[in-house]
């Protein structure tokens, strides 16, 4: 099942609106509970069961689990907050999610582009989302739990001063090293979407 959709549309939406139809919720559920245990090496020593509990007293995480599926994100677990008791999950897909690309960096740079704008920006569409985009030391952990973006790239999180600059952020793995590079905000590429991170 692969059903790619773009989100876009310019201001947050309220996430606490937000509810699957109960044949959606469970089939969302099923998939996630399939890649859970077909990829234990991520989540080392946590349950399905206390996941699958966390997320159904939370709709609105559901709901934002299914944009993330159906972009291509692939998400699933890769630890617990131990403090809060928060489940974490990324985008695992293999490649960039193949919904989110040919996006510029966020909304204030898809503004500066006074022509051949793309659709969407990877910062607005994560909001709209539910889902933050990851840091680069989210990124780097992902890397060590597999092999991603071989032949994509990844927005992650600018910090304040580089964005200030008109610079934004991206990650990739090549000759199997993981890679930070930089880019004018504005830019993008058919290869490079970005991936998120949700706390349940």
């Amino acid at each position: 099942m692969e059903k790619i959709k773009n989100i876009s549309g310019k201001k947050k939406p309220d996430i606490s609106k937000k509810m699957l139809p109960s044949g959606q919720r469970e089939e969302l559920l099923k998939i996630l509970k399939t890649r859970f245990e077909k990829n234990r090496d991520r989540h080392k020593g946590l349950e399905w069961a206390n996941v699958q509990a966390k997320l159904e007293a939370n709709s609105e995480k559901l709901w934002s689990l299914d944009e993330m599926e159906a972009t291509g994100g692939e998400p699933d677990v890769v630890g617990q907050d131990k403090k809060t008791g928060e489940y974490i999950f990324y985008d695992c897909s293999a490649e960039s999610p193949k919904g989110r690309r040919s996006f510029c960096y966020d909304h204030e740079a898809l503004e500066a582009r006074k022509e051949h704008k793309p659709k969407n920006s990877a910062v607005e569409m994560a909001a709209n989302m539910g889902i933050e985009l990851l840091t680069e030391e989210q990124y780097r952990e992902l890397q060590q739990l597999g092999e991603f973006d071989t032949k994509t790239s990844s927005w992650v999180k600018t910090p304040p001063e580089i964005r200030e600059l008109g610079g934004a952020v991206f990650c990739d793995r090549r000759y199997d090293h993981v890679f930070l590079y930089h880019n004018g905000a504005e830019s993008y590429y058919a290869a490079r979407g970005f991936r998120g991170s949700l706390r349940v």
